[in-house]
């Protein structure tokens, strides 16, 4: 019966379901029948069909009733319908086209009209059962494929973070930072732009953009950078070209991390009021990134412990950055800051340097003569 093609045939009167299945089993088809229109949609929910040959006139749900619930589910929308109907009228016709009936035939209905509409419908039936099924084996595919990809992408984004922070710790190791550092005030910038509503895309930029901050580093003089004491003016301006040497490193790159990170480097050191370094940019002068790496780094800083330093606790350094609300940092960033100090906390705690560190900081606001 696996080989056999299943006809469904739908009539109220019990001699019509017999005179086709007399004309169809010969003919080598397995004939199903139903009596009614509710009849018919239960055997079509439980049984495969190939063609439907379904009376119009029957009580309780006629042929157009049943034949609109069947195409309108997709499940058996494609199942070819043949209205059998004595009726000759064009709006009768019309009517069942609209239902969405695929075929017709007249009672009295001929034997050979009947066998020759029926192998037409099933081969009709076969392919659209083709096309669905290789419809389905390709979404299939296309599913498996986006999620291969989707996973080589993952690991290429993984890959490429990884090497940001290993090639930026070649400035860091010049300095007293950490790659702690590093992935700290990174993840604190993702965090705020997360909970500012910026966009999964935006903040992942951010996170890949913001460890390149300090690149311009590898610029600067050691006598300079790993002088214990305060620097003298001259020192200290040129402390300040690390935002311009960094642009500089990545300025011209067609790539939109490398090209944020230009910006940030360039402007992480920039003030709210005006008075940060190197262009002395105010308010919203300063691009977004700049102002939320800027509280990144400042909060690290602070908290977190230096040859020159000890830590500062943590409400010393919140007490410090609310200070600096309006001043030193954008007044909108410091709230959502505070507003997503659950997320900081947890980023704090995961990232540690390589030495232990007690949570007590340092004076980088207040003594802009140091490295920040």
């Amino acid at each position: 019966m696996s080989d056999q093609s299943t006809i469904l045939v739908v009539d109220d009167e019990d001699r019509n379901l017999r005179l086709m299945e007399a004309m169809l089993v010969p003919a080598g088809y397995h004939v199903l029948t139903a009596g009614d229109g509710e009849q018919a949609l239960d055997l079509v929910s439980r049984e495969p069909v190939d063609v439907i040959l379904l009376d119009v006139m029957m009580p309780k749900m006629d042929g157009y009733d049943v034949t609109r619930q069947l195409k309108s589910d997709p499940e058996t929308a494609i199942i070819p319908i043949v209205m059998v109907t004595a009726l000759h009228a064009k709006e009768d016709r019309i009517r069942a086209i609209e239902a969405g009936a695929d075929d017709f035939l007249t009672k009295p209905v001929d034997k050979t009209e009947l066998r020759a509409r029926v192998a037409s419908l099933i081969k009709v039936k076969a392919y659209n059962d083709h096309m669905r099924n290789y419809q389905k084996e390709l979404e299939s595919e296309v599913a498996r494929r986006t999620r291969d990809l989707e996973q080589a992408f993952a690991r290429i984004k993984s890959v490429s973070l990884e090497a940001i922070y290993r090639l930026t710790r070649a400035a860091e190791y010049k300095d007293e930072d950490t790659g702690a550092h590093i992935q700290r005030m990174s993840n604190y910038a993702a965090a705020i732009s997360r909970k500012m509503g910026l966009g999964e895309r935006v903040t992942e930029s951010i996170l890949y953009a913001t460890p390149m901050h300090d690149i311009g580093k590898i610029g600067i003089p050691d006598r300079i950078l790993l002088k214990p004491g305060k620097l003298d003016p001259d020192e200290w301006a040129v402390m300040q070209q690390h935002t311009i040497i960094g642009a500089r490193i990545l300025e011209g790159s067609t790539t939109g991390i490398i090209r944020l990170g230009e910006t940030v480097a360039l402007t992480h050191h920039e003030k709210w009021d005006g008075s940060g370094y190197p262009k002395r940019l105010k308010g919203k002068q300063i691009p977004l990134v700049g102002r939320i790496v800027a509280i990144a780094d400042v909060f690290d800083a602070l908290t977190s412990k230096r040859p020159y330093k000890e830590a500062f606790s943590l409400e010393r350094s919140y007490e410090i950055i609310r200070q600096g609300r309006g001043t030193h940092f954008d007044p909108a960033v410091v709230d959502v800051f505070f507003s997503a100090q659950t997320d900081i906390l947890k980023i704090k705690d995961a990232f540690h340097d390589d030495a232990d560190f007690i949570n007590q900081a340092p004076m980088i606001i207040q003594n802009q003569n140091r490295r920040k």
